[in-house]
């Protein structure tokens, strides 16, 4: 169970305001010095006075020259790791970590000596069914998601067949490895005792991904002398590996604890903080003073929840291990997808900046006018665009659900946007990925999350553009909400049939609903002149009981008892608020059985292709799905990927760039050319 979306997290107690540091690592690394400062710690170059503290990084080289000065000076030592979950790419590559270990006792990987991570897993309540739940949803979203402290490998990548025994490398002389009193000559006794034990098997040596990306040599200096052994140095899953594996050996590498996670019993032999707890085969020194036994639940709770200190890069604030794994989660998700390149086909010019943005991170995006793609990179057509074409890496790009403060017609850049391989969640015609997500199982932690951020976006009063509107009065009786929309839309040109103007709805509404309170809200594009659809106002009165003019939307949802829709998004914003809907078009939330349909919706969203009924999603479902699973959030603050928690915070405190004046005229531009649409877009089939 996550914590509250109040809950603050807390700061290490106990070591000194002020730390002294020795090594040229904590100038440097600005993302570590931070979240030192988040956590009361001021960091300062000289002499430590009595009430002061020396920091170092673990057991590194140059650790020393602090622990000389913390004893002769006799004050506090304040020893720093990175968390379990650090990054995309390895630390030696630039990257700041997640969130860090402070620790005042020792460091967790030395267990010839007391740590802060063993005091938590030797003495804190570790039985808290809140904390519990929080630590089983952790372990479930991390192998769900394919995340480790490092998350550069490729999950399409398969592992070798099932059926090795894994011996997990190390880097030459690591801390860890030292600490354990290890040599070249344990890495070689695993690998004897692997074979000694499991005779008929293959063995397989990981490489570590700093060895991996030539950063560092491995612990195995000469390979070893037994036969079928492979070393296995492919950037593939390391949760794929645990799971083909039939036994894993190591001295003290993180691969251990993440086996404990995936069901394995490692055989250890080093002295990580995940040994000596009765999890693993302990082949070397326990200490005495790990006398409690653990679950892998409880232990995950200690090392990852309790014992770090979390960072938020977009907000800049200390948070909990779940807003840390959000965030992870949206980083590594705009890493794999944009870690091969994409080319951009057609683009408008006014879209290319935040196209970057988004899409740039790991490698420039290639604008160009035709569908042929550079090497293995996919093509990114705007899903507008993207009707007949086809390309075997043809990826269509859409706004997001959450889009601005601002209209796109206004050329606002987006907050969000989606990419969909498949299809496109508008067009009912085909299937997309969205309707996917919607039928998929929520992951675990899903439910929790998706009923946190529906809350939010409640509590928030966001929607998809954020306009600052005005709240009309309206009349009492049975409200019914009737929002226009474009009447050249994609979503209406492909997703209704005889009902497909803003008119047409008006007029069916009545038909259904003779004596309620009709209340129709013009689209905000076609209020602005930009696209086509306006209705005259006499002929919307003869309809409707109030036309709702730049009109708050929250506000009408809010304010009414249902909505009739054709496609809009309004629709979904109002089930999002519990409010019932009927659709008489065919948008991505309709035919799941939580809208009143009087359209057509496509069969394969009730029906499996052999006539089975399929499972009705909950609504939760559909939120996950369209609000966390299926978009991609950019950060205009920090300029990075993030969760759409972030992005909810961005609108409803007004922190979003506004458009540049360039921009500005270009929009009255193509509104006034937006009555003339049909000359160059599609004919409706």
């Amino acid at each position: 169970m996550a914590p509250r979306p109040d809950e603050k997290p807390k700061a290490v107690e106990g070591p000194p305001r002020r730390l002294c540091y020795f090594n040229l690592g904590f100038a440097r690394q600005k993302r570590v010095r931070r979240i030192l400062e988040l956590s009361g710690h001021h960091l300062a170059v000289g002499l430590p006075g009595p009430q002061d503290g020396v920091v170092v990084w673990g057991q590194s080289p140059f650790a020393h020259r602090g622990e000389k000065v913390a004893r002769t000076r006799n004050c506090a030592l304040i020893r720093v790791e990175d968390a379990f979950l650090r990054s995309i790419r390895p630390g030696r590559l630039g990257e700041g970590p997640m969130g860090l270990l402070i620790d005042p006792v020792g460091v967790h990987f030395d267990g010839r000596r007391p740590s802060r991570l063993e005091q938590i897993l030797q003495s804190e309540d570790l039985d808290d069914s809140n904390l519990l739940d929080r630590a089983r949803a952790g372990t479930g979203r991390l192998i769900a998601h394919d995340l480790s402290k490092y998350n550069n490998h490729d999950p399409d990548l398969p592992p070798p067949p099932p059926g090795y025994v894994l011996v997990v490398d190390q880097s030459d002389r690591d801390a860890s490895v030292l600490a354990s009193g290890a040599t070249e000559a344990t890495f070689h006794q695993m690998v004897a005792d692997a074979r000694a034990e499991f005779p008929h098997l293959p063995i397989l040596i990981k490489a570590h991904p700093d060895a991996m990306a030539g950063l560092r040599k491995g612990s195995f200096a000469t390979p070893p002398s037994v036969p079928d052994v492979t070393f296995f140095d492919q950037p593939v899953s390391p949760w794929a590996l645990l799971q083909g594996a039939v036994a894993v050996y190591t001295v003290s590498s993180q691969l251990g604890f993440e086996a404990i996670l995936a069901g394995h019993r490692p055989k250890v032999y080093g002295t990580p903080f995940y040994a000596g707890w009765g999890l693993t085969d302990d082949r070397g020194p326990t200490s005495p003073r790990r006398n409690r036994r653990l679950t892998k639940t409880q232990l995950f709770a200690g090392a990852m929840i309790l014992a770090p200190v979390w960072y938020d890069p977009c907000r800049d604030r200390l948070c909990s291990f779940e807003e840390a794994l959000d965030q992870i989660e949206a980083e590594v998700k705009a890493f794999r997808q944009d870690r091969r390149g994409h080319v951009a086909v057609g683009m408008r010019l006014w879209k290319r900046s935040h196209l970057q943005r988004f899409f740039g991170r790991e490698k420039p995006l290639t604008f160009s006018k035709t569908m042929a793609a550079k090497n293995d990179r996919s093509v990114l057509v705007w899903g507008t665009a993207s009707e007949g074409l086809s390309h075997p890496g043809l990826l269509r790009v859409e706004d997001g659900f959450l889009r601005s403060r601002g209209l796109g017609a206004d050329l606002i850049p987006p907050l969000s946007l989606i990419v969909d391989p498949k299809g496109i969640y508008f067009d009912p015609n085909q299937p997309s990925r969205l309707e996917d997500l919607i039928l998929s199982p929520l992951p675990p932690g899903g439910a929790r999350r998706a009923e946190n951020l529906q809350q939010a976006v409640i509590r928030a009063r966001v929607s998809k553009y954020n306009l600052a509107q005005t709240n009309p009065d309206l009349p009492p009786g049975h409200r019914i909400l009737v929002p226009g929309q474009v009447e050249d839309d994609a979503s209406i040109r492909c997703g209704t049939t005889d009902i497909a103007t803003n008119l047409a709805l008006l007029q069916a509404v009545r038909s259904q609903n003779p004596h309620a309170v009709l209340v129709y809200k013009p689209h905000p594009d076609v209020e602005a002149g930009l696209r086509p659809g306006a209705i005259t106002k006499d002929q919307a009165l003869t309809l409707a009981d109030v036309i709702a003019q730049k009109a708050d939307p929250i506000a009408l949802i809010e304010a009414c008892d249902e909505v009739w829709t054709m496609t809009s998004l309004l629709g979904f914003e109002a089930l999002i608020r519990g409010k019932p809907v009927t659709c008489l078009g065919a948008p991505f939330y309709a035919g799941w059985g939580l809208t009143r349909d009087l359209g057509p919706t496509p069969l394969r969203r009730r029906q499996a292709p052999d006539g089975h009924p399929l499972p009705r999603p909950s609504l939760l479902q559909l939120i996950h799905a369209a609000l966390i699973a299926y978009p991609r959030y950019h950060d205009p603050i920090s300029d990075r990927p993030c969760p759409p928690e972030v992005i909810i915070d961005r609108l409803s405190n007004g922190q979003v760039a506004p458009p540049g004046h360039a921009n500005r005229i270009l929009a009255k531009l193509q509104g006034a050319f937006s009555t003339h649409a049909h000359l160059w877009r599609r004919p409706r089939q």
